[in-house]
Parts: C-alpha cells; sequence; structure tokens
C-alpha cells in the first residue's frame, strides 16, 4: 500500500532531473501519474521506467508555454484516470545574463515558463476541482529556488519569475481552501541537475524549445557550495523529489501557503 494510492498526479518537466524523479517517487506510492517533457524521447523514457516498475502513467508531451498545453495537460489526468489530485509544477530551465546584457527575449522566456505556465496549468485545474469536490486534501507543489527567495547575481529573470511563484502560491493557498486544496512551494538551493553538473568552462549547451542555452556553473559557484553548505554538496534529484513528495502526503493536509526552502540549512 502506497500513501498516494488512488491519487492522480501531473508533473511537468517529468523527462529530465528533478521532474522525473518526481514523478518516479509519486508513482512508487500507488499514484497515477501524467509525465510531460518538450523532448519526447525523454518523456517516453520516464513513461517506459514507471510501466516497467508497476506504475500507472501517460505521457503528455509538448512546452508547457504552448498556446492550449494547460488544459490539454489536465483533461490528460482526467481522460486518462478519471481525476485530478495533485499538480507540480516543475518544468524549467536557466538563461542567465546580467541585467544590462539581458534581452526581451530573455526576460520573456524565462517569465512565461516559470510564472505565467504555472498559472495557466492551475487555472485549467480549478474547474475540475469546484465541480469535482472530495473528502480528502488535494495538493499542488510550486516549485521555486532560493534564487526567488534571496535573489540571484545574473538572474534577475529567474528569481522574478520564482518570486513571484511564491506569490501565486500564498495566493492560491486562500482561495482554494475551500476546495481542500493544499497549495505550497519548494524552493531549491543547488541541486545537480544537467544544467548544474558542468563547470561553465567546459562550453556546454543543450537545445531547449529552440534556443540552444549555455549550462554549467563557474568553479567558483562550485567551491562556494562545498564550503556553505553544512553537508558540504550539492543536493541530488531524489532528494529535490523527496521534499515534493512529503508536501503531498497526507501528513501535509494541515500545511498550506508555505515556502520550503530545500538547501541543507545553507543560508
Amino acid at each position: 500500500m502506497g500513501t498516494l494510492d488512488g491519487k492522480v498526479a501531473i508533473v511537468s518537466g517529468s523527462g529530465r532531473g528533478i521532474g522525473r524523479e518526481v514523478a518516479l517517487k509519486l508513482a512508487s506510492e500507488g499514484a497515477s501519474v501524467v509525465v510531460n517533457d518538450l523532448d519526447a524521447a525523454v518523456a517516453l523514457e520516464t513513461e517506459q521506467d514507471i510501466k516497467s516498475a508497476g506504475g500507472q502513467v501517460v505521457a503528455c508531451i509538448g512546452s508547457v508555454t504552448e498556446e492550449g498545453f494547460a488544459e490539454r495537460f489536465v483533461n490528460t489526468a482526467v481522460e486518462s484516470f478519471g481525476g485530478l489530485d495533485i499538480i507540480v509544477n516543475n518544468a524549467g530551465y536557466t538563461w542567465d545574463s546580467v541585467i544590462q546584457k539581458m534581452t526581451d527575449e530573455q526576460w520573456g522566456a524565462i517569465v512565461d515558463l516559470h510564472l505565467k505556465a504555472p498559472f495557466q496549468i492551475l487555472r485549467a485545474a480549478q474547474p475540475y476541482f469546484k465541480a469535482h469536490p472530495v473528502d480528502y486534501h488535494r495538493k499542488v507543489v510550486n516549485v521555486s529556488s532560493i534564487a526567488g527567495v534571496f535573489g540571484g547575481p545574473g538572474q534577475s529573470n529567474y528569481a522574478s519569475a520564482k518570486a513571484g511563484i511564491i506569490g501565486l502560491t500564498k495566493t492560491l493557498a486562500k482561495e482554494w481552501g475551500r476546495y481542500k486544496v493544499n497549495v505550497n512551494a519548494v524552493a531549491f538551493g543547488f541541486i545537480l541537475t544537467r544544467m548544474t553538473e558542468a563547470l561553465a568552462g567546459d562550453d556546454v549547451f543543450v537545445e531547449i524549445d529552440g534556443r540552444r542555452i549555455k549550462a554549467g556553473v563557474s568553479q567558483s559557484v562550485m567551491d562556494r557550495v562545498k564550503t556553505s553548505n553544512p553537508f558540504g554538496r550539492p543536493g541530488t534529484p531524489a532528494e529535490a523529489a523527496g521534499a515534493v513528495y512529503l508536501l503531498c502526503t497526507p501528513e501535509a493536509d494541515y500545511i498550506n501557503g508555505q515556502c520550503l526552502n530545500v538547501d541543507a540549512g545553507s543560508r
């Protein structure tokens, strides 16, 4: 018996990294999961891994910023599994620059991805929550960042969007209490993903949504993580997923409108 038996979850950006680990964890605890990524290959890989482990899963491939995606995402859960109980807004990447060099395209792409897209997904879910009341608590977990809490040099776009998602979280926690929906956020510190594993000097680029984005962090950032983090290391995607899972459990039924900093106590 899993703690999430009978629940239905949608997890954006779950083909890789933190999102993948969240999807695997929720499925392992009994939830039926709609996985998503704009890269079909990795979305289908996550789907297959969950199926191989005996879980219930379906893939909804596409960018969360596409027109109409939010409704398609929600409808996939309802049509495939008969309901919707857990929403994890995780999809994202960074596209950094100091403010004087940041273009309007950079600003808009990141704000649309990290703030507008989650807003649209949550807006699309509201009619279902209102029309289908339940006697248990549904859960929303929005992924923010320590950059949204404390700021991040070179990340005015990302930090602003991640701060905004905290405001959205706290607002919907007040609006959706009447539907028995808990709305919380997690603010991750340094977690090792494909965007952070490489050193910046290695000139590693990733193709995301038709854009060639430079990945990696500087050696000084890596060194600072080792000295400022009480554990002396970055977090893993599985550890990040654990925090999301905690807020999806019945034990979190009276936690609402909170932002949990998941950074090993570095700040």
